[in-house]
C-alpha cells in the first residue's frame, strides 16, 4: 500500500497544534509523560512538512505526512518496535496520536508505508540532511551543544554462538545448509545424502584444535560442501535457498580456492606461500551469525563478535 492512497487533507500536519482532546487526555492518562510526549512538548515536532518538500513530486495525490513519518520512524527506533508495532502504536496509543497532533479517531495507516518512506529516505543524501535539521532543532530545545566535552568508548560483545575452528566451521556450515534445507525442501536431498553423509554431519561437529588426519578431514569436508551446492544448484535449489545456504556458499569461498589443475585446496596465508586469507573484517566466524567477526583489542584481548560504541559528554549540567 502507497503513500498515496492516504490524503494529506484528512488529518493535521505535522506541527499543528495538538488536537484539545488528545492533548487532554493523553495528559491524563500519561501524569509522568512518556517519549512519544517527550517529543511533542520539548520539540514541538523535529520536522515539519516543508523540510521534505524535494521528496515528492508536485503532481499527483498527496500522501501521509512525512514529518509523521519520520517521527514514527524514530520513536520506532527508540522502543524497539517492528513496522507492525509501529503502526499499530499510532493506531492505539494516546501518546503516539498526541506527538503526531492526530485526532483521537485516527485510523493511521497501514505498516508498508513506513519501508516505503524508508526506501525514501535513502537516497540522495537525505539521511543526512535530515539528521542536520533534528541536531538543529535539539540545539535550539538546549538538549545538544556545540564543543561539550565528550569521550567515546568502546567494549567487546560476544557472540551467542561456539567458537569453531577454520575446519569446524566448514563442516558445520554443511551440516547447518543440509538441516535448513532438510526442513524446507527435503525432496532436494534425493540422491545426494547417503549413510555416510548421516554419519559425517548428523550431529554438531566436535573436533577441536588438533583433529586427527587433519588434511583428509579438510579436503573431506570442502568436498561435501562443493557437491551440496553444486547438486543444490542443478536441481533448481539455489532459488530458494535460505541464509544457511548462503552462509555456506560464502564460508566455502573464504576457506577453499581452486589451484591451476581446477582442484580444491585449503587457503593459507601469504606467508606461507598460499593464496591469502580474507580480512577480518569480511571473514565469517560461524553460519549461524553471518555478521559477527573476529576482533582484536591490543595484543591481548581478542574476541568473535561485535565492538559496541558509546560516546557520551561530560557536561555536568546536560544530558549525556
Amino acid at each position: 500500500m502507497k503513500l498515496s492512497r492516504y490524503p494529506l487533507s484528512l488529518r493535521p500536519r505535522s506541527g499543528e497544534h495538538v488536537p484539545p482532546l488528545t492533548a487532554q487526555i493523553a495528559r491524563a492518562s500519561n501524569p509522568g509523560g512518556t517519549t512519544a510526549i517527550w517529543v511533542r512538548d520539548r520539540l514541538d515536532g523535529l520536522w515539519r512538512d516543508e523540510d521534505f518538500a524535494d521528496w515528492y513530486p508536485r503532481d499527483g495525490r498527496p500522501g501521509l505526512s512525512p514529518a509523521q513519518l519520520a517521527t514514527v520512524c524514530v520513536l520506532q527506533f527508540l522502543l524497539g518496535l517492528s513496522d507492525r508495532q509501529a503502526a499499530e502504536a499510532v493506531r492505539c496509543r494516546i501518546d503516539f496520536k498526541y506527538a503526531m497532533a492526530l485526532e483521537l479517531d485516527d485510523p493511521g495507516f497501514h505498516h508498508s508505508v513506513l519501508g516505503d518512506f524508508r526506501d525514501r529516505l535513502t537516497g540522495d543524501g537525505r539521511a543526512d540532511r535530515l539528521l542536520d535539521l533534528a541536531l538543529a532543532r535539539l540545539k535550539e530545545a538546549g538538549l545538544v551543544r556545540e564543543r561539550s566535552t565528550q569521550r567515546t568508548d568502546s567494549t567487546h560483545v560476544l557472540t551467542a554462538v561456539r567458537d569453531l575452528t577454520r575446519l569446524e566451521m566448514v563442516t558445520e556450515a554443511v551440516r547447518a545448509a543440509l538441516e535448513e534445507v532438510a526442513g524446507t525442501s527435503p525432496h532436494l536431498l534425493h540422491g545426494l545424502v547417503d549413510e555416510d553423509w548421516g554419519l559425517r554431519y548428523g550431529l554438531p561437529v566436535r573436533l577441536g584444535k588438533n583433529p586427527t588426519k587433519p588434511m583428509t578431514r579438510i579436503l573431506a569436508a570442502g568436498d561435501g560442501g562443493v557437491r551440496l551446492l553444486e547438486h543444490l544448484y542443478r536441481h533448481g535449489g539455489h532459488r530458494t535457498s535460505g541464509p544457511r545456504v548462503q552462509a555456506l556458499r560464502q564460508i566455502m569461498v573464504q576457506n577453499y580456492h581452486r589451484d591451476a589443475a581446477g582442484r580444491l585446496r585449503w587457503r593459507t596465508t601469504e606467508k606461507e606461500g598460499g593464496p591469502g586469507l580474507p580480512p577480518s573484517s569480511r571473514a565469517i566466524v560461524s553460519p549461524y551469525d553471518t555478521s559477527a567477526r573476529y576482533a582484536r583489542h591490543g595484543h591481548i584481548i581478542s574476541w568473535k563478535g561485535f565492538a559496541a560504541h558509546r560516546t557520551e559528554t561530560c557536561a555536568s549540567d546536560g544530558p549525556t
